[in-house]
């Protein structure tokens, strides 16, 4: 009895350590769900006091892109297709602006410019495409100053060229949501961002009218006064904020309707004890609608937004906001868009709470999103919480949940037309490796092609239903897949091959020519279909 209560001790102090000291947990449970077709797949990289990138004020050039790149690296194994990257924190700029002046936690220096100089954006959006992936711009419209006397204020900054349009609530500095100034002037940013730069989407957090500060009162009464139109206060300032997202959805429209506008809200959009019929069953201290001032709902039942990421920041079987119970809520309340759970990877991070301990909480909840028919796909805030590997989740994903590539799910209210179907033109092995290629069909080709999907398998039935490999699509019209013939545990003997062509908005073509591997007591046979 004493060995097997030393042994039981012993185990207990194991577990901790490797708790403590960040070694790989992999979720060992057996894939339940068959990895979906479609699903998006994304990490925020937060760029407020340097969350995620760069890792630090001022850091030369070379070391920034070189941070950049081992980020994408790392999330592109992960099994991730798009990142969402904060490149206007508090009106400033990761990119070179007309508007607003270079970002402090670029260069350490609100207004310093890179050097030698380089356009971040152009480089990571770049970069990103070449992996595959997606590249959605997110950016705060209100905040102005991080923190009152102590963040780098350029001379050029709009606070010091309009002060009467900022409003200090906290220790923070906020464009007031009240003027029309204010939506005239934040919606030509994001026309400006999307006039010259290729992003896929246009992403914006839960940061609109700041959360409530106990005892106080956001000092916008004068604003109120001037502007109200005889509105409530709570309704004028909804108003103020229906109408910036509005007017961002008619800039879209009018300059690339095909580029995406999301928005992140907080978890809860109101509590069922305030709204008994279109509120959750939840008992959250602050919410959007009542306290936020967002009414997400209304953006997504008239169609201003295209997706909704709702951030559900707690785990499964919590007593006031449950994970499971607010997972369904937004599944019902879609409209029709896409919805993406927002995961908090951070919780397992530093100082944490006992359910965020458990490796088994994240893989529980994808199994949940993947039942829902309403829910398409997932994000994790934040990027510099996988580099520990905590809890195993980069095992998780990898082994399990994103073995295999997912396509983003396309929007049929956006654009249906689907590029034409490429062509193989060689199917070759050498050694243990296999070479296929190809060309796209380019005559009368009307879609931008970004990615070639390619499938893999026995059954010809089956072939396109899981994607084994997607990469990027390049200028030259032609495609080379390299496979090792170990990956994904194919048995190429007897196995089918085919690609597709993605485009831009994520409408697959039709499946390309078939080929058949077939090994044989001479060698491997390669036939055409």
């Amino acid at each position: 009895m004493i060995w097997k209560r030393l042994l039981l001790i012993f185990s207990i102090f194991l577990s901790l350590w490797l708790i403590v000291k960040g070694e790989p947990k992999t979720y060992i449970e057996p894939l339940t769900l068959n990895s979906p077709k479609y699903e998006f797949r994304a990490v925020w990289i937060a760029t407020v006091s340097n969350i995620d990138w760069p890792s630090k004020k001022g850091l030369p050039v070379e070391q920034q892109k070189q941070e950049f790149i081992r980020l994408l690296d790392m999330h592109k194994l992960n099994g991730m297709n798009a990142v969402i990257v904060q490149i206007r924190p508090a009106a400033d700029a990761f990119y070179p602006s007309q508007y607003e002046p270079w970002s402090e936690f670029l260069n350490g220096r609100q207004g310093l410019p890179p050097q030698p100089f380089y356009d971040p954006l152009a480089f990571m959006i770049a970069e990103t495409h070449k992996r595959g992936m997606e590249f959605h711009a997110w950016l705060n419209p209100y905040r102005a100053a991080v923190t009152i006397g102590s963040s780098s204020i350029s001379p050029t900054h709009i606070t010091r060229i309009h002060p009467e349009w900022f409003l200090n609530y906290g220790d923070k500095k906020y464009f007031n949501p009240g003027l029309p100034e204010v939506i005239n002037y934040v919606s030509n940013i994001v026309r400006d961002i999307i006039k010259r730069y290729d992003v896929d989407g246009i992403h914006m957090d839960d940061y609109f009218y700041p959360y409530r500060i106990a005892g106080k009162e956001f000092p916008d009464a004068a604003t109120f006064k001037k502007y109200g139109n005889g509105l409530s206060k709570d309704n004028w300032r909804r108003s103020n904020c229906d109408s910036i997202v509005k007017r961002i959805h008619e800039i879209i429209l009018e300059e690339n309707p095909m580029v995406r506008f999301g928005i992140s809200p907080f978890g809860v959009w109101r509590n069922i004890a305030v709204d008994s019929l279109m509120g959750s069953n939840t008992r959250a201290g602050q919410t959007n609608y009542d306290d936020l001032y967002a009414d997400i709902l209304l953006w997504l039942q008239k169609d201003w937004i295209d997706y909704a990421a709702p951030q559900l920041y707690w785990e499964i079987g919590h007593p006031l906001c449950d994970y499971e119970t607010l997972l369904k809520w937004w599944g019902d309340n879609s409209f029709g868009k896409q919805i993406y759970i927002g995961h908090a990877l951070y919780r397992t991070v530093g100082k944490t709470t006992s359910p965020w301990h458990n490796p088994n909480e994240f893989p529980n909840q994808i199994k949940s999103l993947r039942q829902n028919n309403n829910i398409q796909g997932s994000i994790y805030f934040s990027s510099s919480s996988f580099i520990n590997n905590p809890n195993g989740i980069n095992d998780t994903l990898q082994n399990n949940y994103y073995k295999y590539p997912a396509l983003i799910p396309a929007m049929n209210w956006i654009d249906t037309t689907a590029p034409k179907k490429p062509t193989i033109t060689s199917c070759t092995k050498e050694e243990e490796n296999y070479f296929l290629k190809g060309e796209a069909t380019t005559k009368k080709e009307t879609e931008t092609v970004k990615n070639y999907v390619l499938y893999i398998s026995q059954n010809i039935s089956t072939l396109t239903q899981q994607p084994i490999q997607i990469i990027a699509a390049d200028y030259s019209g032609k495609f080379q897949f390299n496979i090792p013939g170990d990956s994904f545990n194919v048995n190429w003997n007897q196995s089918y091959i085919t690609v597709t062509a993605v485009d831009k908005e994520n409408n697959e073509s039709q499946a390309s020519n078939v080929f058949k591997m077939i090994k044989t007591k001479n060698g491997w046979i390669v036939d055409k279909k």
